[in-house]
């Protein structure tokens, strides 16, 4: 099994680097590739099976879209094939329409789906976030300064009932196409969800997933989903 994470230099922030890292504990015996801006990603010709991007600055999203444009018709295929994709934060907005800036002027994106992101980089959202993923409730956090706008209601990854979702406006948080998810919530994402890791484990092939540190990491869930769902009753 071979995992690529894009661009760990640059895609950092808010502590999603410990999405990887916590796969690669979970995953011990998968072959795990990082691919820095500027070189051929491993997904571009070779099997790949799970591709992961999260935060970056605006000015490291740029150069990821332009370091992946070569490829998007490849990126369009494994999507299109079920090749899992995971984009925490602002990682999925390379994958839309295009990027708005505040000047009016824009930057095409990769075109994967058909959002487009409004930076408005001087009022960062922040919120809680609960929401709902195929029966399973998510937990975490935003802290952005762009948000994704138009119609995602037939690809949604999941439903909200604290907090926001693509923008203030809906309550449809991220994107889902086959297995490419993108959610703004922040990092580490994972750590914070272990019942989507078991998911994305039997996504790709494994039949009974064991979490590493199990025990720890469902008992740090299971007080923060009951402290948000406090928080959400009020």
């Amino acid at each position: 099994m071979k995992i690529e994470v894009l661009y760990p230099e640059a895609a950092n922030l808010f502590g999603d680097c410990w999405n990887y890292r916590y796969l690669k504990e979970c995953l011990p015996d998968a072959e795990f590739v990082y691919t820095s801006l500027g070189d051929t990603p491993a997904f571009a010709d070779g099997d790949v099976q799970l591709v992961y991007m999260g935060a970056m600055t605006e000015s490291a999203q740029e150069r990821a879209i332009a370091w992946l444009m070569p490829y998007r018709e490849r990126i369009a295929q494994l999507v299109s094939c079920g090749t899992v994709f995971l984009m925490t934060a602002n990682a999925g907005e390379v994958f839309c329409d295009h990027i708005e800036n505040e000047d009016g002027s824009r930057v095409e994106g990769l075109k994967i789906f058909d959002l487009y992101a409004k930076r408005d980089m001087m009022h960062r959202h922040n919120s809680t976030v609960l929401c709902e993923f195929e029966g399973m409730k998510l937990v975490g956090f935003k802290a952005e300064f762009s948000q994704l706008y138009g119609d995602n209601s037939a690809n949604a990854f999941a439903t909200v009932s604290y907090g926001t979702g693509i923008n203030s406006k809906s309550k449809l948080e991220g994107v889902r196409i086959n297995n490419f998810f993108s959610t703004a919530i922040v990092g580490p994402f994972l750590l914070m969800n272990p019942n989507f890791v078991k998911y994305l484990m039997t996504l790709l092939g494994i039949e009974n997933p064991e979490l590493k540190y199990e025990s720890v990491i469902m008992d740090a869930y299971e007080k923060r989903l009951a402290d948000i769902e406090r928080m959400a009753a009020k």
